[in-house]
């Protein structure tokens, strides 16, 4: 065989390596789902890849027997092709022997680097940019070659099955997506600059709704606006006045013994008629409505699913002792999914300083905490929700003003109490 002869063989091997090695790695790499809409689009060669990942079997027996026979002809063809010239050119130089020896070392070191770049690195980098495309366009040959090699593939495939079974493997692999997967691709998008920053936090908050209760959303009971059955006209005129809210508790006597809720629609509308308002007889049990009470240790995802039943979007949250802890609100649960991409009324709970540190409200959840400080996690957390009960069992006590401990390497030091309520915590780096 001539210099020249060898020469287009060698490119010939090359370029059946190089279409096995992209079918191989496009059919790995291509997103079921990405493959499901172009078949749902009218793609039939996207609907045939998706059956040949379901079992993939021979398919990946073709591409090992095309890759395997291309790389021992590649070796026969390339030693027989360019040895003897570069031995010859060498024996200017050199002994013959050492010519020949070194000839065979260089013709070897040759082609296995044109096989190297051409026939994998650079087909497999390409069938990894655009996976979908270039399976979907390989698998006609790639069907056709599993005709042809039928019975090798048989045979092959028989014995890797065999092999499953004897070290009990899997014969297909798990196309399942979980939380983790879709919250592993969001921040991948987000890095790759394809989702906003604020728009990967919603995905995550909405994962994060089957973990947090309903106590990091709520209005906590000392915040709690309401009214009592025998208020007057006037001091139901003045609260509303003073602090207007959508929605009020009614109780009788103590904010433990709720009755129900008034809108404060129905309150307004009293009032553009110059009607009297009053909580008891005919005209307050026309004011109030049945209201919804939850436990403390639903999730949020759970309170949604009582939104939903109960046709509302207002609920009291109540503990083991049939004590209101506080209130909860749709709006307050969807305020939660949003993140930023909402506006608060209030102040944010926990805020970064200039110097680098944090001032965070004691009822700050701790999922924002996490978020805040970039920790994975806290110690016996479970226990706690917020921050202020975080900084209570670390301490096994009520926090004080100037009380501080350090997790993690930060800081955590309680800056301002009001009865017991832990109202402003600075937290710092440790150095």
């Amino acid at each position: 065989m001539g210099l020249t002869t060898s020469l287009i063989v060698i490119v010939l091997l090359i370029g059946v390596s190089a279409f096995f090695s992209m079918a191989e790695i496009s059919l790995a790499a291509s997103r079921r789902l990405r493959l499901s809409q172009m078949a749902d689009e009218g793609n039939l060669r996207a609907a045939e890849v998706l059956a040949v990942q379901d079992q993939p079997g021979s398919y990946f027996t073709v591409v090992q027997i095309g890759l395997n026979a291309v790389a021992i002809l590649g070796g026969i063809v390339g030693e027989g092709a360019l040895t003897p010239y570069l031995a010859a050119g060498l024996a200017w130089f050199l002994d013959p022997v050492t010519a020949a020896r070194i000839g065979f070392a260089l013709s070897f070191l040759l082609v296995t680097g044109l096989f190297v770049v051409f026939a994998d690195l650079f087909p497999k980098r390409v069938g990894m940019i655009e996976p979908e495309r270039i399976a979907t366009r390989l698998i006609g040959p790639m069907r056709w070659c599993m005709r042809l090699l039928k019975p090798l593939v048989w045979v092959f495939d028989t014995l890797a099955s065999g092999l499953f079974r004897l070290f009990g493997l899997p014969v297909s692999r798990d196309e399942r997506i979980t939380p983790d997967d879709i919250l592993a691709m969001a921040e991948a998008g987000t890095q790759a600059g394809l989702l906003a920053e604020q728009e990967q936090q919603v995905i995550e908050n909405v994962f994060e709704l089957d973990t947090r209760t309903v106590e990091s959303a709520m209005t906590t009971r000392e915040r709690i606006v309401y009214f009592l059955l025998d208020d007057d006209d006037a001091l139901i005129r003045t609260r509303v006045v003073e602090q207007p809210h959508s929605t009020y508790l009614v109780c009788d006597g103590h904010i433990d013994k709720v009755v129900g809720y008034v809108d404060a629609t129905d309150l307004f509308q009293r009032v553009l008629r110059n009607e009297p308002i009053s909580l008891q007889g005919e005209s307050g049990q026309s004011l109030i409505k049945k209201v919804l009470v939850v436990p403390d240790r639903l999730t949020l995802s759970e309170m949604l699913g009582q939104f939903r039943q109960a046709h509302e979007d207002f609920a009291v949250i109540v503990n083991e002792y049939s004590l209101v802890v506080g209130v909860i609100t749709l709006n307050d649960v969807m305020s939660t999914v949003m993140g930023s991409l909402v506006g608060h009324d209030d102040e944010e709970q926990i805020v970064r300083r200039e110097d680098g540190s944090w001032l965070a409200d004691g009822m700050t959840p701790i999922p924002d905490l996490l978020r805040a400080l970039d920790l994975d996690e806290l110690p016996h957390q479970g226990q706690y929700d917020t921050l202020a009960g975080f900084l209570m069992v670390m301490l096994r006590r009520i926090p004080r003003r100037t009380d501080a401990l350090t997790w993690g390497g930060w800081r955590f030091e309680v800056m301002d109490v009001d009865s017991y309520r832990i109202d402003q915590v600075m937290i710092t780096r440790v150095v």
